[in-house]
């Protein structure tokens, strides 16, 4: 079974390039992006560590830390790091998690039980599904999924935009319609009446009768 949205995220120990950590505790109360490799020192991959790199300032002003997993020994992660920066620029000072044995691999539904206990021998075909983005909340529950495939580099921007949109729908009765930025108009949702709105907003727009349009509310 995967895993959905609201479900918790499977808590596990790893190795990593900062030493061990029990995910849980290492989340803490923090949001949490763990996004995820099928090899070390391959290109689309090696892009999207170094511009996640570059971004991690903006990810830490949202009180969400990154950490990456491949499927492969963390000493061979100390080896790719100096070729991300070469690539990149940027020097990669997040955890990358080690899965030598798949066991994150399998126990957040990206590579199947059969596909054994090892990363010796597999090839990144052997690992195409090891191409997931998890959005984990300060409650340890799954707020967005992603998977990409290998051929197509992911858009971290993208992740930003949606935990803004969710940390905002989190303290707000509040969602953002399609192409939202921060900033920008949000709709109010359905278990807010129209009374309600106008205190707590200050007015809305009616676009539909089941569609109300307002200002973002400030945090």
């Amino acid at each position: 079974m995967g895993l959905r949205i609201n479900d918790t995220a499977p808590d596990f120990t790893a190795e990593t390039t900062q030493g061990e950590i029990h995910f849980h505790d290492w989340i803490g109360g923090s949001y949490a992006v763990l996004f995820s490799h099928p090899k070390n020192f391959t290109p689309v991959c090696t892009t999207e560590l170094g511009y996640m790199a570059g971004l991690a300032p903006e990810f830490a002003k949202r009180n969400a830390k990154i950490i990456g997993i491949s499927v492969d020994p963390v000493e061979n992660h100390d080896k790719w790091k100096a070729d991300i920066k070469t690539a990149t620029g940027h020097e990669v000072d997040y955890p990358l998690i080690g899965d030598r044995d798949l066991k994150v691999a399998k126990l957040y539904d990206m590579l199947p039980a059969e596909a054994g206990d090892t990363s010796e021998g597999r090839t990144p075909a052997d690992n195409a599904t090891v191409r997931s983005v998890f959005v984990i909340g300060p409650d340890k529950k799954v707020k967005m999924t992603l998977t990409y495939p290998m051929t197509t580099g992911r858009n971290f921007d993208e992740i930003l935009r949606a935990i803004d949109s969710i940390q905002l729908t989190a303290k707000h009765q509040v969602a953002t319609p399609a192409q939202w930025k921060q900033g920008e108009d949000v709709i109010i949702t359905a278990a807010v009446s129209d009374e309600d709105a106008n205190q707590r907003f200050g007015g809305f727009e009616r676009v539909l009768p089941y569609l109300r349009k307002t200002k973002q509310p400030s945090a």
